[in-house]
């Protein structure tokens, strides 16, 4: 006698997933993602725009240990390197005055601005200028200033 090849039947509990099952699957997890995307852009551009504004305080901040030091803030053409390395005119210079050793970058990898002195009588500007990295904008974009406008 010959036995037949016994062909096993898969328990409800050892099958897989459809083809149908996994489609529902993923279209939900992509009404989520373009859900939730949106919104988290937004919290990591105002947090770029935070962080911005607390390194401005910080520098502002340098800006005045230098000045308490030297007597007067940088000058235009000395820059924000007089914060990290004594400029030949000044004497008194007892810096760095940059934790770091080094003028940081805004959040979009630019430079800050710096001018002496200041607009609307105020000793000297600090500014980033966005996400876009040019003067004005809106949003992200807008400009970043130690002064309120």
């Amino acid at each position: 006698m010959q036995r037949k090849p016994q062909c096993k039947r898969l328990s409800n509990k050892q099958r897989g997933f459809s083809l149908i099952e996994l489609m529902i699957v993923l279209v939900i997890l992509g009404l989520i993602a373009g859900i939730v995307g949106p919104q988290a852009m937004k919290y990591l551009g105002k947090g770029k725009t935070q962080s911005a504004k607390v390194q401005i305080e910080n520098i502002s901040a340098a800006l005045d240990m230098y000045r308490l030091e030297v007597g007067s803030y940088p000058t235009s053409s000395d820059g924000l390197k007089a914060l990290v390395s004594q400029p030949s005119s000044a004497r008194g210079w007892n810096g760095p005055y940059l934790k770091k050793g080094d003028v940081p970058k805004d959040p979009w990898n630019n430079d800050y601005q710096y001018k002496r002195p200041g607009g609307n009588g105020q000793p000297y500007d600090l500014s980033s200028f966005g996400a876009d990295g040019t003067a004005g904008g809106e949003g992200e974009d807008a400009d970043i200033t130690l002064w309120k406008q």
